[in-house]
Formats: structure tokens, C-alpha cells, sequence
């Protein structure tokens, strides 16, 4: 969309202004609105102020009532405080049939000064998306430094298996050593990719950055920015490969359900409990990111994903269930009871999947189902369509 920069970057920045005014309103309410609430107070100004069409007020509202729904989280874990969020001119959000279309070859999206069609190219594994099994959603027009790409969100429905009637399992324990182990229901196990990679990468960009910032110049300043986004896409990159790794292991095993942990809040929780020269390396793991992938890529192949408390997983003997936090002792766990010595992230993995094979038994045994599991998954995914 190199040719149409202007026409977009006029569209970019008025939708920014847009959530900037609405952010302002929000902050000060002094908590969170309701998107509905919001919409009746601003919908007349970001129409007649910013020059907005009427589907872009509407996302408006929802995004910036969403971002404070967030921040309000984050307040309760106390990992940070009420603030006013400012918006850069970056994106701009659409609504499908609403105010954009798609074709494999054309991109119709309503901009400021109306209805416009710009020609796009996809890559060759995107055009899976348009066979008719999946359905697009919101998507973002985003910014980047070459161009404008838009990140079409698409979905569709596939069968999985829920808890209750799964009968093979794999817990999955994600580190820092390795980043991810399994192991099944059968006790068979694999390691997926070392953590010493993660770390060598994290440390290398991390001395640039040192230096970089040493020099202070306009040039340097350009190369950090340059030098974060090939960090990320390469952390990206490696989560990819292991979660791709991941689900084929599960698939040739057999499993249908896979377990993770929920580690809401560990970040804030260990950053600062470890030594000082660790605390980088536990601010910058990317688990999260790790078991989003795990769980789509999951879903699409028909595995379910369940999420447990990681209460005591690594200080809890896989085979007779003593917990003893000295049993750990750095890559190796050993039994004081039981006298079992066994990898300490592969004890783990195991201990995952025995609690998620015992939340499927007492389930059954007690004749109830969670609500909250469904025989039907659907599956988010957002390819990049670059645009020229």
C-alpha cells in the first residue's frame, strides 16, 4: 500500500486521535466503563470531532474499554497503577462485512474520506484462508516501517475432545533450562529446545543494546529500535518450531488433551526474588507467548488444553507424591522418601499430567462436566497479507 500512504496515514492518525480522546474521557472516570456506557458519551463527538465513520466509533469504544479492562487486572496483581494510556498511530481496527472486505486479491476498507480498494499479495501459506472453511473476524491495519500490512484474524470450528472424555494426556512444563518437556500418559517423554539458545540470543542483543545506548546518537537510537524487532521475530521464531514440535509429538503419541500451567502473575511474582543478575532472563522469558502457540497449533490438529495450578509441580515426587522443596536441586530432583531421581523439568511435566488425568477422574466419578469445556474449539490464527 506503498502508494496510498498518505490517504492512510491521514486515516491512522484520526483514529488515533480518536482513542486518545476516548482514553482521556475513561481516565477520567477514575475506573473502567463499559464499552455501551461509552459509546453513548463520545459516539456524536468522535463522529463530528475526528470526522469517523460510525463502525470506527464502535471499535473505538470497545478497544480503549478493553485496554483499561486490562489495566484494571494488572492493578489488582499489583503490577502497576491507575494511568492515563496514550496511543500511538499505528493501527487502525475493522469490523468484517462492516467496514472491510477481502478477496486474495483486493483489500475494500472504509476509510475517512469513504469506501476504498487497494490491491494486496499473500503469501503462499495464506491462501488456505480463503477456502471456505474459515471465517475472518477483527483485523488490524498496521503500520510498519516498509509499508502497510493488514493482520486479517480468521477462524473456524474443529473438534476436539473435552476433559471428560479424553483418555490420553500430556503435561507440558515450560523453563528457562529447556523451554518445554512432555510427558504422556504413557510415561514417554521428549525435550523441546534448549533454553541456553533463548538465553544466548537475549544476552547478545541485550550487550548491543548496552553499547548502543553508551553512544547516545540519533544512528544508534535507530539501530535499537531496528535490533528489538529482529529479537522479538527470532524469540517468536523459536516458539514457533517448539510448539509446531510440540503438537506433532502429542499427535503421534496419541493425546488428546494437552496440560499447562497457568502462570498468570509469575513474572511479577520471581522478577525480583531472584538474583539480580538473573532477573533480565525472567523479565524477558516468553512463556506466554509459548503456550498461546501450544494451544492453537493444538486446537487446529483437534487436541484440547487445559490449564492447572502450578502449585508445587516441581517440588512434588512424580512417583510417590512427597513434597519437599530441598528435592530439587538445580537440573535434578531427588526423592527423600521414595529415592527417585529423574530430570527436575521432566518431574514436572509429569506431575502435570497426572493432575490433569486426576481432574479428568474426578470429574467423572462425581457425574459432573465444567461448564466451561465444549466439544467444539475454535481456532484464532492472524496472518500477516502484505500489501503493495
Amino acid at each position: 500500500m506503498r502508494n496510498y500512504g498518505n490517504e492512510l496515514d491521514t486515516l491512522v492518525a484520526g483514529y488515533t486521535a480518536g482513542m486518545n480522546y476516548v482514553s482521556e474521557f475513561v481516565h477520567n472516570n477514575g475506573k473502567p466503563i463499559g464499552s455501551g456506557k461509552i459509546q453513548k458519551e463520545v459516539y456524536r463527538d468522535l463522529r463530528s470531532k475526528f470526522d469517523l465513520k460510525s463502525q470506527m466509533a464502535c471499535n473505538i469504544c470497545r478497544q480503549v474499554s478493553g485496554t483499561y479492562k486490562t489495566l484494571q487486572e494488572q492493578i489488582k496483581m499489583e503490577q502497576t497503577e491507575w494511568q492515563k494510556i496514550e496511543y500511538k498511530p499505528s493501527n487502525v481496527t475493522f469490523s468484517f462485512q462492516r467496514d472491510y472486505t477481502l478477496t486474495e486479491k483486493e483489500l475494500s476498507i472504509t476509510t475517512l474520506s469513504g469506501r476504498n480498494k487497494y490491491p494486496i499479495s499473500i503469501y503462499d501459506h495464506a491462501k488456505q484462508y480463503f477456502d471456505g472453511s474459515w471465517s475472518f473476524s477483527a483485523s488490524k491495519l498496521v503500520k510498519h516501517k516498509d509499508g502497510y500490512y493488514f493482520h486479517l484474524c480468521c477462524e473456524k470450528e474443529v473438534e476436539t475432545k473435552p476433559l471428560i472424555k479424553s483418555p490420553t494426556f500430556m503435561g507440558i512444563d515450560v523453563g528457562m533450562n529447556w523451554l518445554a518437556v512432555g510427558s504422556t500418559t504413557d510415561k514417554e517423554c521428549k525435550f523441546f529446545g534448549s533454553g541456553g539458545i533463548a538465553k544466548h540470543i537475549r544476552s547478545t542483543y541485550k550487550g548491543m543494546r548496552k553499547r548502543l545506548q553508551a553512544k547516545g546518537t540519533k544512528s544508534a537510537k535507530r539501530v535499537i529500535t531496528r535490533i528489538a524487532d529482529k529479537e522479538r521475530r527470532l524469540m517468536a521464531s523459536i516458539n514457533h518450531v517448539i510448539s509446531k514440535d510440540i503438537v506433532k509429538f502429542a499427535v503421534q503419541r496419541g493425546v488428546t488433551c494437552i496440560g499447562l500451567e497457568d502462570l498468570t502473575g509469575l513474572r511479577a511474582d520471581t522478577i525480583y526474588k531472584c538474583k539480580k543478575p538473573n532477573r533480565y532472563h525472567k523479565s524477558s522469558w516468553s512463556y506466554y507467548q509459548l503456550q498461546n502457540y501450544i494451544e492453537y497449533k493444538a486446537a487446529e490438529s483437534g487436541i484440547s488444553t487445559e490449564y492447572i495450578s502450578p502449585e508445587y509441580t516441581s517440588q512434588t515426587c512424580s512417583r510417590c507424591n512427597h513434597i519437599h522443596k530441598p528435592n530439587r536441586q538445580g537440573l535434578w530432583y531427588r526423592c527423600n522418601c521414595c529415592g527417585a531421581t529423574l530430570h527436575s523439568d521432566l518431574n514436572a511435566a509429569r506431575n502435570i499430567e497426572q493432575r490433569l488425568r486426576t481432574s479428568r477422574y474426578n470429574f467423572e466419578v462425581q457425574g459432573c462436566v465444567p461448564t466451561t469445556h465444549t466439544d467444539v474449539t475454535k481456532n484464532v490464527q492472524a496472518p500477516n497479507f502484505r500489501s503493495g
